[in-house]
């Protein structure tokens, strides 16, 4: 079994979202998925993986999705990788922050509580399994 399973999302910063979404969304033609008060994820088309957009997120950064971050780290760490950044919990689940062996950073995360539910226009609603 392999421990990256897919690219969950590439993160990006914005000065702020309305900008950023104006570039994104309506330029680029990207699809809103979810918003909240400080990030918007946007359709990749082609793939399962988000565009995110962020106001309070260093970036960019890739969001590789594993079965499990607890998991993923112990197996990471016996491999040579440093954690960055403990796991922690986050509304759809859990991330942590490592650097491989070789320097490069890698940000696991698991849906283990869910994905975002949102309402009409993409505001986050919840979270549902």
């Amino acid at each position: 079994m392999t421990v990256l399973r897919a690219v969950d999302c590439v993160h990006l910063v914005v000065p702020d979202l309305e900008s950023g979404l104006a570039f994104y969304r309506d330029r680029l033609g990207h699809e809103l998925v979810w918003r909240t008060g400080e990030a918007a994820g946007l359709r990749l088309p082609e793939t399962g993986a988000e565009l995110v957009i962020s106001v309070s997120h260093d970036g960019p950064v890739v969001d590789f999705l594993v079965e499990s971050v607890n998991d993923a780290v112990a197996e990471l760490t016996a491999g040579g990788a440093t954690v960055l950044v403990e796991p922690f919990d986050i509304p759809v689940g859990r991330v942590a922050v490592l650097a491989d062996p070789f320097g490069n950073r890698l940000s696991v995360l698991d849906l283990s509580k869910g994905r975002y539910t949102t309402g009409d226009d993409g505001t986050v609603t919840g979270v549902a399994a």
